[in-house]
């Protein structure tokens, strides 16, 4: 793989670190700065919702301009994001640094994908795509976990202040290794892209997203409290099991890849159903810290299970359009991700505690199975009316040959009726008076001529 990709990892794992690094500590941000643990976790919706926001806003600001400048500007945002989070000096400062360094979230995403598929050969794109967004991933093994650490022996700041770092190095990396020439290939134009949003498939399958994120955050975005206070681990351990959670989903990733090119959506429905009882599993057994350190690894193995999937669902939903539609499924999960880590704080506030907060995780999954069993029976409907209709077609053409290989068999018309179609109007021939064919006199020539 070119170089260059290996420059928009790095600025992903700074991405996803940033955005996932919280989780780990805001029992230590909401005591610095005063707010409960819940009013803490908005932290995260307001993340997420700055990346609902930003990604169509950046998107259409940024689409006149090169790509290399642009990534670079973006990665530099993150920088400066993640410096004002380290010096916000109350609660709504760092919300609205947050909301600050979400805004490039999506845009550095979608056109780092554009650019990391134009930099290899066609036949291997997906693969490009794929070693980009490793760190992300890799963001879940070590990133969270070293920041949590380092925010747990140094302060909260200092770990923002170490993913600023990471991401000067994303900077050069970029503006280094990205080559100035790469281009943006034309889409179908934004009519195309706009008109597959008239598709009921499509916001179907980006429903789904925003509510499997939603199932996650409700509880991920309090694991800390639970694993402290319910599974009785301490604050060192709960870095390894965001560990063991993190390589649940790099694990998931890979099998869902290999899973989405065989059957898309009975992989996304059993997947569901199964996070679904693994999370009243985990209602049921978490205050037994060797059973809920497993279960955090398999849900994490879960969730990334069902990623791939999505994705490859809502492009052929929107085939004819798929790069508005990939977007905003990308909105749609981080929709869910702010939706999540509200509605599990609103949980919180009204008296359900931090054990039996994986029921509503399991009650979203649940939906989102429903959804997917939705989408699926729509999805067999339509090819059966498209069979149906190809069915016909070739009846009747079938018909008309026959037809035709009837009509070859008659004995032709005689001369005298026969009948011509010449620029759509019909013209009855004269019949000729039979010639003598005996010579004649030579016809004069008239002095027309």
């Amino acid at each position: 793989m070119p170089i260059p990709i290996l420059a928009l990892a790095i600025a992903s794992f700074c991405i996803g670190t940033t955005e996932f690094v919280i989780m780990g500590l805001l029992p230590e941000i909401a005591a610095a700065l005063g707010v409960t643990i819940p009013a803490a976790g908005l932290l995260v919706a307001g993340y997420a919702l700055g990346v609902v926001f930003g990604a169509p806003i950046v998107g259409m600001a940024t689409a006149h301009l090169p790509r290399k400048p642009v990534l670079v500007g973006l990665a530099a945002l993150f920088v400066v994001g993640n410096l004002f989070c380290a010096i916000a000096l109350n609660y709504w400062l760092l919300m609205a640094a947050r909301v600050f360094t979400a805004f490039g979230h999506g845009a550095f995403f979608g056109i780092g994908s554009v650019v990391a598929a134009n930099l290899v050969p066609r036949n291997k794109r997906a693969s490009a795509i794929a070693l980009m967004f490793a760190g992300l991933t890799l963001a879940n093994i070590l990133g969270v976990p070293a920041g949590t650490a380092l925010g747990e022996a140094f302060g909260w700041r200092a770990t923002f202040l170490a993913v600023a770092g990471i991401g000067l190095i994303s900077v050069a990396a970029i503006a280094w290794l990205v080559p100035s020439d790469v281009t943006e290939p034309s889409g179908g134009g934004l009519r195309a892209e706009v008109r597959v949003l008239g598709k009921l498939q499509v916001w179907l399958a980006m429903l789904i997203a925003a509510l499997t994120s939603a199932s996650l955050l409700a509880v991920f975005t309090y694991i800390k409290p639970y694993l402290t206070e319910v599974s009785g681990l301490s604050t060192a351990a709960v870095t390894w099991v965001l560990l063991l959670f993190g390589a649940g989903m790099t694990i998931g990733n890979i099998i869902g890849g290999r899973l989405a090119e065989w059957k898309p959506m009975p992989t996304v429905i059993a997947t569901l159903l199964l996070m679904a009882l693994l999370l009243v599993a985990f209602m049921q057994f978490g205050a037994i810290a060797s059973v809920a350190a497993g279960i955090v690894f398999l849900w994490g193995l879960l969730i990334f299970v069902v990623v791939p999937p999505l994705q490859i669902r809502v492009v052929d939903a929107a085939s004819e359009g798929p790069n508005l539609a990939a977007t905003l499924n990308q909105g749609a999960f981080n929709l869910g991700n702010a939706g999540g880590a509200w509605i599990g704080g609103v949980a919180l506030s009204w008296g359900v505690s931090y054990a039996n907060l994986p029921l509503v995780g399991a009650v979203l999954a649940l939906l989102a199975a429903s959804v997917a069993v939705l989408l699926q029976s729509l999805d067999r409907r339509t090819v059966l009316q498209t069979r149906t209709r190809r069915h016909t077609s070739a009846s009747e053409a079938e018909g008309s040959d026959q037809k035709d290989n009837r009509d070859s068999s008659l004995p032709p018309k005689e001369p005298d009726e026969m009948t011509t179609i010449q620029n759509g109007w019909e013209y009855e021939e004269i019949r000729k008076q039979p010639t003598d064919c005996r010579p004649g006199p030579a016809p004069k020539l008239s002095s027309e001529f």
